[in-house]
C-alpha cells in the first residue's frame, strides 16, 4: 500500500498544469479508485489531463507497474523459451493463427491470451471460436499442461491478471480517452508483462485501418513499450507493419482461419507469411532460440507448423476435420473493376468497416458476432486488373448490411494507372 495520502482533486490539477506525478501519487490515486473511494469522474477527469498533457516516461513505468500488480500474474517459468507477440490491431489480422504453431514448432512456447473484436479490427477469439468445438477457456492447470506437452495454448484474456486495466480500459473507451500512447503502453504492457513471457515482439500496424496513422507515432509507441517491458526485464523486439491494405485477402473470422490454414499449408498469401516469418525470427532470436527465415520457411513447407497447429486446436477441444468445412453465411455479392488499370488503394480501414457492417464485429463488449461473414478481397495493391474483374467477395445473410457494405467498399478500391509503393514492414526496431 502507498504511504501517502493524496487528494484526488490535487491530482488533477497537478496533471492538468502539466506537472509529473511521483510514483507514490499515481499508486495512492489509482489505489483509491479499486477500492471505491476516488469515483469515476475524478478519474476521468485527470485521464483527459493525461491526453493533453502526457505523461514522461518515469510516470508511464510507474502506471505499467501499478496496473501489473493490480491481480494475479502467470507463472511461466518451467516452461522452456516463453514467447508472445502483441499486435496493436489491424483488418484481416490473422498472424497469430500462423505464428504460434510455428514458433512452437521452432522450439518456443507460445503460452498468451488474446482478445476479442471491437469496432472495424478483428480479434483472435473470435477467429478461433468460429472452430467447432474450440474451447477459448481453461483452468490454470489445464492452461500449463497443454503448454507444456503442445508448445501452444491460447485463451481470452483473465480478469484476474492486471484488472485495474481492464477498469481503467473501460473508463478511457466511454470517455474518448483512449488515444494517448502513455495509456495506451501501459494498458498494452500490463498485460503483457502480466502474461508472464520471458521475450516479446510488438508488431506495431501503421495506416488507416490502425489507430496510429503515421510511423512517427508509431515508432514513439513501438520505443516506449520497449523501454517497458526491458526495465521489466523481458527480452523486447518490436517491428511496424502497414496497415494501409488488408493482411492476406480475408477479413470475417471464418474466413481468416481458412486463410491462415492455408498459409500454413504454404498455399497462403505472401505477406501474411512475410510477417510471421518476421515476426517469428524477431523473438526467436530474442528468446536464443536464434532461427533463420529459410529454417522457418522450411517448417512450413515441411508441415511441421500444420501438424503444430492441429495439436493445439484440438487440444482445446476444436474439431479440426472441419477446418476445410467451417460455417461460411450463404450469400454472396461480388464488387467488380470499372476500369482497366492497377488497384492503387485498398482502404483498411474502410474495409474492417464493411465487414463489420455485414456482422463480423461489435460495437461493445459482450456483441455476439456472425463468425461466417466478411470480406474476401481478389488482388493487393499494386495488382493489374482489367474491366470487369472481381475485386472483393462479399460474404453476407440474408443481406444484412450489404447495401452499406458494397458502398463502403466502392470508395475503399480504387484502380488507377499506377500504384504507390505499398511495402508491408516499414521498420524493425533494433534490439
Amino acid at each position: 500500500m502507498p504511504s501517502i495520502i493524496v487528494r484526488p482533486v490535487d491530482i488533477i490539477l497537478e496533471k492538468r498544469n502539466g506537472a509529473e506525478h511521483a510514483p507514490e501519487s499515481i499508486e495512492a490515486f489509482l489505489q483509491g479508485y479499486l477500492a471505491g473511494d476516488v469515483p469515476d469522474y475524478q478519474v476521468a477527469a485527470w485521464l483527459m489531463a493525461v491526453c493533453w498533457q502526457g505523461m514522461s516516461e518515469r510516470e508511464t513505468q510507474a502506471l505499467t507497474r501499478i496496473l501489473t500488480a493490480s491481480g494475479e500474474a502467470l507463472d511461466l517459468s518451467e516452461l522452456p523459451h516463453t514467447v508472445d507477440k502483441h499486435s496493436t490491431g489491424g483488418v484481416g489480422d490473422k498472424a497469430t493463427l500462423v505464428l504460434a504453431p510455428l514458433l512452437a514448432a521452432a522450439g518456443a512456447t507460445v503460452a498468451k491470451m488474446s482478445g476479442r473484436a471491437l469496432g472495424h479490427t478483428g480479434g483472435t477469439m473470435d477467429k478461433l471460436e468460429s472452430i467447432p468445438g474450440f474451447r477459448s477457456g481453461l483452468t490454470a492447470a489445464a492452461f500449463l499442461k497443454q503448454a507444456r506437452e503442445v508448445g501452444v495454448v491460447v485463451v481470452g484474456h483473465s480478469q484476474e491478471l492486471a484488472p485495474a486495466e481492464g477498469l481503467l480500459y473501460a473508463l478511457r473507451n466511454a470517455t474518448a480517452t483512449v488515444r494517448s500512447l502513455p495509456l495506451i503502453a501501459s494498458s498494452i504492457m500490463s498485460k503483457k508483462l502480466a502474461g508472464g513471457a520471458s521475450s516479446i515482439v510488438l508488431d506495431v500496424k501503421v495506416g488507416s485501418g490502425a489507430f496510429l496513422r503515421t510511423p512517427e507515432e508509431a515508432r514513439g509507441l513501438a520505443d516506449l513499450m520497449l523501454s517497458i517491458g526491458r526495465r521489466a526485464g523481458r527480452h523486447m523486439r518490436a517491428v511496424l507493419s502497414s496497415m494501409a491494405q488488408p493482411l492476406g485477402f480475408a477479413v470475417g473470422n471464418a474466413l481468416e482461419v481458412r486463410e491462415a490454414v492455408a498459409c500454413l499449408r504454404g498455399e497462403g498469401p505472401e505477406d501474411l507469411l512475410e510477417l510471421c516469418l518476421l515476426l517469428a525470427g524477431e523473438v526467436l532470436d530474442a528468446s536464443g532460440l536464434p532461427t533463420s527465415q529459410a529454417q522457418l520457411r522450411a517448417l512450413v513447407d515441411g508441415g511441421q507448423a500444420m501438424e503444430r497447429f492441429e495439436r493445439w486446436i484440438a487440444a482445446q477441444g476444436g474439431d479440426v476435420t472441419m477446418l476445410d468445412a467451417l460455417d461460411l453465411a450463404p450469400g454472396r455479392d461480388t464488387v467488380r473493376a470499372q476500369e482497366a488499370g492497377v488497384l492503387a488503394e485498398a482502404d483498411a480501414l474502410k474495409i474492417g468497416k464493411a465487414a463489420f457492417a455485414l456482422g463480423a464485429g461489435r460495437s461493445r463488449k459482450g456483441e455476439a458476432v456472425d463468425a461466417g461473414v466478411g470480406v474476401v478481397l481478389h488482388a493487393k495493391v499494386g495488382s493489374g486488373v482489367a474491366a470487369g474483374d472481381a475485386l472483393a467477395t462479399l460474404y453476407h445473410r440474408d443481406g444484412r448490411g450489404l447495401e452499406e457494405a458494397r458502398s463502403l467498399l466502392a470508395s475503399a478500391l480504387r484502380v488507377a494507372d499506377e500504384a504507390p509503393p505499398a511495402p508491408l514492414v516499414l521498420e524493425a526496431a533494433p534490439s
